[in-house]
């Protein structure tokens, strides 16, 4: 646990508990938002919906919401379903742009139906989620989400460019992370603060500890991929290198691995897999080098300092799940 106040952390279970009326909500009203008159897209629909994911976005954006008094229940459960959809779309283009058959250890859309279907289904769910934001006619809301999928986008547009960039500096890649992953987060919980009438203040510090937590969750995600077994991970170990992607922990190996090193690292990003280098004499070097541990320090200290960003909002059982969530994402690595 990284807090001090050990007696306000509470368990992953009890947060999940604790919002479980609006979150079941949000599952019925992904449910009808995924029914079509195109029988193709609903069966897609119904698919994503049961093929895991924790819905992080939707809780976070509901216990933004609680801990700054939201009382407009059909607003809280439209935009979580919203930011679900959005997260939902990315995943689906994802897939679709890194050739991926496996997600979350269950056949890809694009594996099961094909790439044109998923590109369209990707497209349909964006979509469907700017066609639910605007039933809230605020457009501080729409606003936000806007600019949001753009520089998702243009996230994705930096890390296709950087693929296979043995170079890319630590300051590259936490751009491209704050643009694919962060500021969803963030808008997450900055909708949840607007949802609330939350003052200004109140708002930009949900944004900023959104965001936080944002960059720590994609870092636990670029540890897990050295760290985790290929049954919990559902794809294998170092499975961003041999997309070509250098996450954080990567490149801080090679800050310092030698010519060698480097070569075989950029033989498995140029083959797209482990062919002509060992997986787990690989995996040593970066164990060895000290660059897990490095990032993992840097998680952490993402992690700390949203919890620090919570300190001037009153003392509720919402605010403790929020501050413990830091938490979460710690362990969830370890």
């Amino acid at each position: 646990m990284i807090s001090t106040h050990q007696t306000e952390q509470i368990s992953v279970a009890e947060t999940y508990e604790l919002i479980k009326p609006e979150l079941q909500r949000v599952e019925e009203c992904f449910s009808r938002q995924v029914t079509s008159d195109i029988p193709a897209m609903t069966t897609i629909g119904r698919y994503l919906q049961t093929s895991g994911g924790k819905r992080v976005r939707p809780a976070l954006l509901i216990l933004v919401a609680r801990a700054l008094g939201a009382q407009t229940e059909e607003s809280i459960v439209r935009m979580a379903t919203v930011m679900e959809f959005l997260h939902t779309a990315t995943l689906v283009h994802d897939d679709i742009i890194d050739d991926s058959d496996l997600r979350r250890g269950n056949p890809s859309v694009r594996a099961q139906w094909g790439n044109d279907i998923a590109v369209l289904a990707g497209d349909w769910l964006y979509m469907s989620a700017f066609e639910e934001t605007l039933k809230e006619r605020n457009f501080e809301i729409l606003d936000l989400l806007t600019r949001v999928t753009r520089l998702m986008t243009e996230g994705e547009l930096m890390q296709l460019s950087q693929r296979r960039k043995i170079e890319l500096t630590e300051g590259e890649y936490l751009d491209i992370v704050c643009r694919k992953t962060g500021f969803l987060i963030s808008a997450c919980c900055e909708i949840g603060a607007i949802l609330a009438s939350a003052s200004q203040q109140k708002q930009k510090l949900m944004k900023e500890f959104g965001l936080k937590i944002g960059i720590a969750f994609q870092l636990a995600d670029d540890l897990l991929d050295f760290t985790s077994t290929d049954e919990k991970l559902g794809k294998p170990a170092a499975n961003d290198l041999c997309e070509g992607t250098l996450t954080l922990p990567l490149i801080y190996f090679c800050q310092q691995a030698d010519e060698a090193v480097l070569k075989k690292i950029c033989t498995v990003m140029n083959e797209g897999g482990f062919f002509s280098v060992d997986r787990q004499e690989l995996l040593g070097y970066v164990e060895s080098s000290g660059s897990l541990e490095r990032a993992r320090i840097e998680l952490t200290r993402y992690a700390i300092e949203a919890q620090q960003l919570l300190s001037s909002f009153p003392d509720t059982v919402y605010k403790r799940a929020l501050s413990s969530i830091a938490s979460f994402i710690i362990a969830r690595e370890n």
